[in-house]
């Protein structure tokens, strides 16, 4: 303890001192460390860290948008319910289980496992079966390809691809199966694309969408003598496109005899827990293994899809990764677990009939449909309906059509199945933007072409589809099909008159669903190609926005945004009521309008410019004039001033005025002596279209008048009497040197001589009588 206080009052004062620099020196730091964390730590991560309320508001804007704008694809989010809840919980429950004791979390998942491994074979009429459950709906046929390959060559383990190449693997799939489904198996396997059969589908029997079963006994057999080994074979019960079952029963016999693996999947499979089943999809029970998704089937989201497979030694299937060693793998099954439970199988069934009601109810309305065809393999029981719309042809000779059949490549027939294939393109996306909740898209298949396809098993549970959405869906088609008719029977007359108008170029674009493409040719005169070009686009684009202008039913547009033609009117779908003729001819009108009224505008600059020049030499020959009259003495400041003074010199006023209508320079002598600007010549008019027809109050143009009709003629003869009745009480008014036409010279005289008739009238009827006029005589007497 020190005494001096001097002493201690400085040691006091060093250490606040120190005290102070060495905070000085914290701040620093930490403040250059908090540079540091704002350059390179990205903002969400700066901090603290966020509230849960936070990061929550931030997850609702990612999943919904920020936009307002962006709301017209919600109604395509999933209608998720308690059973959806619970299918969601199940993920939770995962992740918190998955923290468990190692005993604890065996115990559990065992019994997760088995518990749903059988209810899913009890409700799939799947006896004994083992169940995969995986994310990918394709990794579950991946892993049964990967246990074939396995039990097949028995060195695969040690030797591994030495044995696929001594003798080469052949995977046989349905030509009618998922695009790319081949190629992804073979990516993943590392085996080549040559180990990938396509087997055709039928084309002269049966269904066009089944396999061909003895072709594919053809291609078996041929493989075999080529030192091939058949694998595996991948059929269908219910194709991806039209909803088609495989012959699943002779193609189970085909597997049996060359001791192939056979593999079944596709919507119809979901039908298997109903009462009935039919006998196609109920040989699907004997395959070797089956993938279900049952998350769309039921409306259950982020669920497992389910791979259901036979087989005895559970060491290869270990060695494929069907199954795993570790508990936490395990647990996939979970929200799957939890949701069946939920629905229980009243609920499953119920949700799985309900889809197979929609059909039927679609399939029912679809036959009493005029122009719509269906591509339906089992009207009693498929749960999916594809059709499309179909015109017979009328316009053509059936004959013709009949000796054309055997040449598919034909030009006609061709074009004809594109438009058709354009046609059923818009029908689709109208059908689907109409009635969301239907779940109705577009399918391209092989043979039909584009079509629209129904599959509620796949979106009634998601979009919540219900009986009602089916008859809307029904009456927006009945509402489409008169449209779709009528603008396929009105393109080929749209066609031809617009090849036979001057002026207007047809182009043909069998992409495009509507009435047809049109170009207004703009005619050159020597100019080059991008000025031609230019101008091309300049009329076209003010043509488009005229027609727009018009009060009419049709949507003329620019086309497609992308693969369109350059500097054309596309024109949409049209009604039967159309006159293509006044569509065409107001085209051809506006178009030369818009092109008159441009070449009129560079006429027009080109005569103020000689104008100009020519004003200029008239303006100088002018003062040169002046000058000589007025002499050289007046000209000069002084002397001249003083001289007009004295001598004050009377000059007429020489003026210029352009006349722009006219072109030319004129004298300003008559308006210095009338004291008005005259007008000039009469500006020439503006040409217009041609068609002013005489149209009912709130009919639109382009649209043809029902003359004919009784009620349409007795309404409009009362209304041209009263509008004559109208004409005959006004006083005609003809401007000076306008002469009547025979209209007006025949009611003039009308006029006259009802006039002359009352005249005389009234003078009869104010002259005494005879009996009047001899009494007056007789009183004067």
């Amino acid at each position: 303890k020190m005494v001096d206080p001097t002493l201690a009052e400085m040691g006091k004062n060093l250490n606040e001192a120190m005290k102070m620099l060495e905070d000085n020196q914290r701040k620093v730091e930490e403040e250059n460390e908090k540079k540091y964390v704002r350059k390179d730590i990205p903002g969400p991560l700066q901090g603290s860290g966020q509230d849960m309320v936070s990061i929550l508001q931030l997850v609702q804007n990612l999943m919904h948008g920020e936009e307002e704008e962006e709301t017209s694809q919600t109604y395509r989010l999933q209608n998720v319910g308690e059973q959806g809840h619970m299918a969601l919980l199940g993920h939770s429950l995962a992740a918190y289980i998955s923290v468990l004791d190692r005993d604890r979390l065996r115990k559990l998942t065992t019994r997760i496992l088995s518990d749903t491994t059988l209810w899913l074979c009890r409700l799939f009429r799947y006896e004994n079966g083992s169940a995969y459950y995986h994310e990918d709906d394709r990794e579950g046929l991946l892993k049964i390809c990967r246990l074939v390959i396995h039990t097949r060559y028995e060195d695969y383990t040690v030797e591994g691809f030495n044995v696929l190449y001594t003798k080469q693997p052949v995977i046989y799939i349905s030509s009618a199966a998922r695009t790319g489904l081949g190629q992804a198996l073979c990516n993943q396997l590392g085996l080549p694309l040559s180990c990938m059969c396509r087997v055709p589908c039928n084309t002269m029997f049966g269904s066009q969408h089944q396999m061909d079963v003895a072709l594919l006994d053809r291609l078996i057999k041929d493989d075999v003598e080529s030192g091939k080994l058949p694998l595996l074979l991948v059929a269908n019960a219910g194709t991806p496109g039209a909803g088609h079952t495989d012959k699943l029963g002779r193609l189970k016999e085909l597997c049996e005899q060359y001791n192939m693996w056979l593999h079944v999947e596709g919507v119809n499979l979901a039908t298997l827990a109903l009462g009935y089943v039919s006998s196609s999809v109920l040989a699907a029970t004997k395959c070797d293994s089956m993938t279900l998704t049952l998350g769309s089937w039921l409306g259950l989201p982020a669920v497992p899809a389910v791979t259901l497979y036979r087989h005895e030694d559970p060491s290869l299937s270990l060695a494929a990764g069907l199954t795993s060693s570790q508990p936490v793998e395990k647990l996939r099954a979970l929200p799957l677990w939890l949701s069946l439970q939920y629905l229980g199988h009243d609920g499953i069934v119920e949700r799985i009939k309900h889809a197979s009601q929609l059909s039927q109810r679609l399939l029912e309305n679809l036959k009493n449909l005029d122009f719509i065809k269906t591509s339906v393999e089992d009207e009693l029981s498929s749960p999916v309906v594809v059709f499309k719309f179909f015109q017979e042809y009328s316009n053509r000779d059936q004959t013709s059509h009949a000796a054309q059949a055997s040449t598919i490549q034909h030009p006609i027939l061709s074009n004809e199945r594109h438009i058709y294939d354009t046609f059923n393109q818009w029908l689709g996306e109208q059908l689907a933007q109409l009635v969301p909740a239907s779940g109705a898209d577009v399918v391209e298949l092989e043979d039909e072409g584009t079509c629209v396809r129904f599959s509620p098993l796949m979106t009634s549970a998601v979009l919540g589809t219900e009986i009602q959405d089916v008859d809307q869906l029904v009456d927006c088609l009945k509402m489409k099909i008169p449209v779709l008719t009528s603008t396929l029977q009105l393109r080929e007359e749209f066609e031809q008159e617009v090849r036979r108008t001057v002026g207007l170029l047809y182009i043909e674009d069998l992409s495009w669903p509507g009435l047809g493409v049109v170009r207004y040719n703009y005619h050159s005169d020597g100019k080059n190609d991008e000025k031609q070009e230019k101008e091309l686009e300049k009329i076209n684009t003010e043509l488009l926005k005229k027609l727009n202008e018009l009060e009419s039913d049709l949507t003329f547009s620019l086309g497609p945004e992308f693969g369109g033609q350059k500097n054309c009117v596309y024109i949409g779908m049209v009604t039967e009521d159309l006159d293509v003729s006044e569509l065409v001819e107001t085209i051809a009108a506006t178009g030369r309008e818009i092109e008159e009224n441009s070449r009129l505008l560079e006429n027009m600059t080109e005569v103020v410019r000689k104008g100009i020049q020519e004003a200029q030499l008239q303006l100088q020959k002018a003062n040169e004039e002046r000058l000589l009259e007025e002499g050289l003495l007046r000209q000069i400041p002084v002397v001249g001033s003083v001289l007009n003074w004295f001598s004050p010199f009377q000059a007429s006023p020489k003026g210029r005025t352009f006349n722009l209508t006219a072109g030319s320079l004129e004298s300003t002598e008559s308006t210095y002596v009338s004291k008005a600007q005259g007008t000039g010549t009469t500006p020439p008019p503006t040409p217009t279209s041609s068609l002013a027809k005489q149209r009912l109050p709130g009919q639109k143009i382009f649209k043809r008048s029902l003359r004919s009709s009784d009620a349409f003629s007795e309404t409009s003869s009362v209304s041209h009497c009263e509008d004559l009745e109208k004409m005959d009480q006004r006083p005609p008014t003809l401007s000076p040197g306008q002469e009547q036409g025979p209209l007006e010279t025949e009611k003039t005289e009308v006029q006259k001589e009802m006039a002359k008739t009352d005249t005389e009238d009234i003078q009869r009827d104010e002259s005494p009588n005879d009996c009047t006029k001899a009494e007056e005589q007789e009183s004067q007497r």
